[in-house]
């Protein structure tokens, strides 16, 4: 007995390796056709992240301790990233040095067809500095907003990202009824977008109340209104009239998992009146249950025709989905949007 339970206790002491989650891993084919969908003309998900980065104020980089904080642990099927926290550098001299979201930034642009824009301000910004000189914009002018177009393009091309979203909430020198907006967006047109020297990199506009200018029409490759909390079609669908000079194609409704993430965004009704989510994809959560804004985006277009796509701000939260499911409510409504092929 005594040989018995020693022989227990030594078991009891033996360290157990630990399960650690794995990546799922596939073949080319798998990725070749990945990239072709994300080539395609479908209603596409575009999403603010921020997990890459160290929060404000802390110096250095980010050595990520969760998927939830690494490009590489995003949806394969997203199509478009907003850099919320800077363009990740691979040079240890710049302070946007962050050589793990360098390496898996470049991963998934080349091996998933993942698109990223940098996140540029035509809110408040008004001082910059572009080769090797500082500029004003209260002060230089129009030869100021050409310049501020140029030093966007120039980072663009630098890091080799897939764009710019400048994001339009005026005050200030930008709040001025779009004039100086307008002339920047010329500028830019002239670059990027679909009427620029370099076409193949993003043109994007995001806005809130404000609306852009119409004569940005044909230079931006989609607008991104922040539809915050807005819990029915009916109210996006008014939302959209208000800027139905913009091809419904290139319109995304937006919604915000910085308030709204706990259950993929706020109570929704479509058209119709249905608010019970679709039984496409429901597990966890379960069939006949209360639909939400994601959902509710996912699924809805404009009367006039398909949209552009959908989104959320701050959309890093849904890794964390009390499904317990990572990114939960962005996959599904992925799915939902762009329904996978069945053969």
């Amino acid at each position: 007995m005594l040989v018995g339970a020693l022989a227990f206790y030594s078991c009891d002491t033996d360290i157990e390796s630990e399960a650690i989650q794995k990546l799922k891993t596939y073949d080319e084919q798998y990725y070749k056709n990945l990239r072709e969908y994300k080539k395609s003309d479908h209603a596409v998900f575009f999403g603010y992240y921020a997990a890459y980065a160290p929060i404000e104020g802390v110096e250095g980089y980010k050595d990520p301790a969760s998927w939830g904080e690494r490009f590489i642990g995003l949806p394969d099927s997203l199509d478009i990233v907003n850099l919320w926290m800077g363009i990740p550098s691979n040079d240890p001299s710049e302070v946007n040095y962050m050589p793990i979201a360098y390496q898996d930034m470049r991963h998934c642009q080349q091996v998933k067809g993942t698109r990223f824009v940098s996140h540029t301000d035509a809110s408040w910004h008004t001082e910059f500095t572009y080769n090797g000189k500082k500029w004003d914009l209260n002060v230089d002018g129009e030869e100021g907003l050409k310049a501020y177009a140029e030093s966007i393009v120039a980072d663009i091309l630098k890091y080799d990202i897939d764009g710019t979203d400048i994001d339009y909430e005026p005050r200030g020198y930008w709040g001025d009824g779009g004039v100086r907006f307008e002339i920047l967006c010329k500028y830019l047109g002239e670059l990027i977008g679909p009427k620029g020297i370099h076409s193949d990199k993003l043109f994007i506009i995001d806005y809130y109340s404000e609306r852009p200018p119409r004569s940005s029409g044909e230079l931006v490759n989609y607008y991104v209104q922040q539809c915050y909390g807005f819990g029915s079609a009916s109210r996006l669908q008014s939302a959209y009239a208000a800027v139905n000079w913009i091809e419904p194609s290139k319109y995304i409704c937006c919604e915000t998992f910085g308030d709204y993430y706990e259950n993929g965004g706020v109570a929704f009704t479509e058209a119709d009146g249905n608010t019970i989510t679709s039984p496409v994809w429901s597990d966890p959560v379960g069939k006949g249950t209360r639909m939400y804004s994601m959902e509710g985006m996912a699924r809805w277009n404009p009367t006039q025709g398909r949209k552009g796509g959908f989104g959320a701000f701050y959309f890093d939260r849904d890794y964390y989905s009390k499904t317990g499911v990572p990114y939960y409510n962005v996959r599904r409504g992925i799915q939902l949007c762009n329904p996978s092929i069945k053969e």
